[in-house]
């Protein structure tokens, strides 16, 4: 009688080979980002990811804890894109930026996932009646706020970077806010933290002081996450609707109550785009300039 092989041994633990070969917690993140971006963050699970690879939903806790570990993986993913993003503008890598790691760049059989290379990856679907979203993460563009001292212009490049990510994976975006009102500074993955220790030396070489720099960086942060938010809100009701008025759902809205809100909402369904980022950071920074030399 031939030996049992001890993966097929009873009580064997759950295997971590699936459909993509063996397991990694890359792997699993590049998978879950795929899920999230296809089917929407409220899908995902420890079950509907296994199913995802092929493997028991228990193989998957040797890489990710739980749920909130698989949560915090997708915030740090989208933050390695961001480095990624970052990288691709030859020579314009802030010094001490640390070098993506290998989680954005699946090896080898690993599963179908929205993050494909910047030539081929399919920009967010725009609302209709929308401006056209622009590329994700592509090559970068010439764009507003290139221009400048270099540390205004790095911090312009890293808020462009952030929002052409976000736009690329609109339903991990609103994790970038709450993971942060769960998980203390400390516990934050890497590249996380790496972003906000460049936006702070870039404060610092504009010349603020700590505390000036600490207030610049929580402006910076709160204008940065709020408009990419902003520009991400559900407006449209009735996708199949050609009428503006009835896709925007504006029947719903009372005339009387709401005049204003009606008037603006097919303004409002567009997104404002880099340029209006660019200037809302030329305008923080402006004012924190001016308030840091008025202090002198």
């Amino acid at each position: 009688m031939s030996a049992v092989a001890p993966e097929d041994a009873p009580g064997r633990r759950a295997s971590d080979r699936g459909r993509y070969g063996k397991l990694s917690r890359e792997r699993v993140l590049v998978a879950a980002l795929g899920v999230v971006d296809a089917e929407g963050l409220s899908a995902l699970s420890m079950r509907r990811l296994g199913t995802e690879l092929g493997v028991e939903a228990m193989s998957l806790y040797r890489y990710l804890p739980g749920k909130g570990a698989l949560l915090d993986g997708l915030v740090e993913a989208l933050y390695q894109q961001v480095e990624e993003y970052l990288a691709r503008e030859a020579g314009d890598v802030p010094e001490g930026w640390g070098a993506p790691e290998a989680a954005d760049a699946p090896a080898t059989g690993a599963p179908p996932a929205s993050r494909a290379a910047p030539e081929t990856q399919a920009a967010p679907q725009a609302q209709p009646g929308a401006p056209e979203a622009r590329p994700g993460a592509g090559a970068p563009e010439a764009r507003p706020g290139s221009e400048g001292p270099g540390w205004r212009a790095g911090l312009q490049r890293i808020a462009h970077a952030v929002y052409a990510v976000g736009l690329r994976h609109p339903e991990v975006v609103p994790l970038l806010a709450t993971r942060m009102l769960s998980v203390p500074l400390a516990r934050r993955p890497a590249a996380v933290l790496r972003v906000d220790e460049n936006v702070l030396r870039l404060l610092h070489e504009g010349g603020l002081d700590t505390d000036t720099a600490t207030a610049a960086h929580r402006a910076f942060t709160a204008w940065l996450l709020g408009y990419l938010l902003v520009d991400l809100r559900a407006m449209v009701d009735a996708p199949e609707e050609p009428d503006p008025a009835f896709r925007l759902g504006l029947h719903r809205l009372p005339a009387h109550d709401f005049p204003r809100l009606r008037e603006s909402a097919p303004s409002l369904a567009g997104r404002g785009g880099r340029a209006e980022l660019s200037a809302g950071v030329d305008a923080l920074l402006d004012r924190v300039i001016r308030g840091a030399a008025g202090a002198r």
